[in-house]
């Protein structure tokens, strides 16, 4: 609890801070033109408050470790990692927008490398530093039992940070959707975390208290940003923050052996970039578009649900989703007791 609860006091009270900050330096979103026309009163909001998100998470991180008994690990200095990392290709992103007052920042090939650079960064250092399993895993590291060896477990991994960060960057268009989604993941990986450390003969999760500590901090680190966030938003999270959450939860799902798991539990993520994909498919096949805007919440928002409402039932999407993903995890906890 000590990690959360000091994420989210570091959210909180740095958030308003950054916010003057940025308003005093006139920072701010500036929003696309092919949007929907009620976001273009959002223009201007402060951006990048995706730092104290960040800053929150290695706050609450690190103060944990002042408790008694609680070390450092490999894998959760890993998951910091994949975090810090994605944050500086999102800063960028973000930087390059306010910089030159437009909505586009680096080039689709330039953030696009970046993100695969970081992917196989974090994927190398996973199995040659940290010793994470390359096994293709689900709810344990031999609940599927394919052995995908190094090299197939590197690719795999860096696609998964890539993919996950993306992920969370198409979902935030709506004041604190992402942050709120985010929030309810965390909480479900930091129960699973402490279960894997309480049963390790099962799980075999050498620094499962660890990754605890650090989906306990992401999880208070956008609670806490959540309250500058939530609608009408005082400030956005930006590339930064979104890449940065995409980042931690797919490093936090790889290392601690619920790749598959991921799929679940970051389901509202994957609604989304499914959502992108078949506009796209279907727009480039057929010439038509299956939603009147993607991602998903557009569509519903061009549809005259209030902002609000959106994000509300979106966020209840998140915690049916999160909350499935732990029903599996510990249905299949039972299954493996009974044996």
């Amino acid at each position: 609890m000590t990690s959360g609860g000091i994420a989210l006091w570091v959210a909180v009270l740095s958030t308003p801070v950054l916010i003057r900050w940025l308003l005093r330096h006139n920072i701010g979103q500036h929003i696309r033109e092919d949007g929907p026309r009620v976001h273009i009163a959002k223009a201007g909001t402060p951006t990048m408050g995706g730092i104290c998100i960040v800053a929150a998470v290695v706050g609450g991180y690190l103060v944990a470790h002042g408790v008694p008994g609680v070390t450092f690990s490999r894998s959760g200095a890993l998951v910091l990692l994949a975090i810090a990392g994605a944050a500086v290709i999102g800063f960028a992103d973000d930087w390059i927008k306010v910089r030159h007052r437009r909505s586009l920042g680096l080039n689709k090939r330039t953030k696009f490398g970046a993100q695969i650079a970081l992917g196989l960064t974090f994927s190398l250092l996973g199995v040659y530093w940290a010793h994470a399993s390359t096994t293709l895993s689900f709810t344990r590291y031999d609940s599927v039992g394919l052995h995908m060896g190094t090299a197939a477990w590197v690719v795999w991994a860096t696609l998964i940070i890539a993919g996950s960060a993306n992920a969370v960057n198409l979902t935030d268009g709506l004041d604190g959707l992402a942050a709120g989604s985010s929030t309810f993941c965390f909480a479900c990986l930091a129960i699973i975390g402490y279960w894997q450390y309480r049963h390790f003969a099962i799980y075999h999760v050498a620094d499962a208290l660890d990754l605890a500590l650090a989906a306990v901090a992401l999880a208070g680190a956008c609670l806490g940003f959540l309250w500058w966030n939530a609608a009408p938003a005082r400030i956005f999270m930006g590339d930064t923050g979104s890449l940065a959450i995409g980042s931690g939860l797919a490093g936090l799902c790889l290392l601690m052996n619920l790749d598959l798991l991921l799929v679940v539990i970051g389901g509202l993520f994957v609604i989304e970039t499914l959502s992108v994909v078949i506009q796209v498919v279907s727009y480039r096949l057929f010439h038509r578009r299956v939603f009147k805007m993607a991602p998903l919440h557009h569509h519903f928002e061009l549809m005259d649900w209030p902002e609000t409402t959106v994000i509300v039932r979106f966020w209840i999407l998140a915690g049916l989703f999160a909350a499935l993903g732990l029903g599996i995890f510990y249905g299949d906890f039972l299954s493996v007791g009974a044996l």
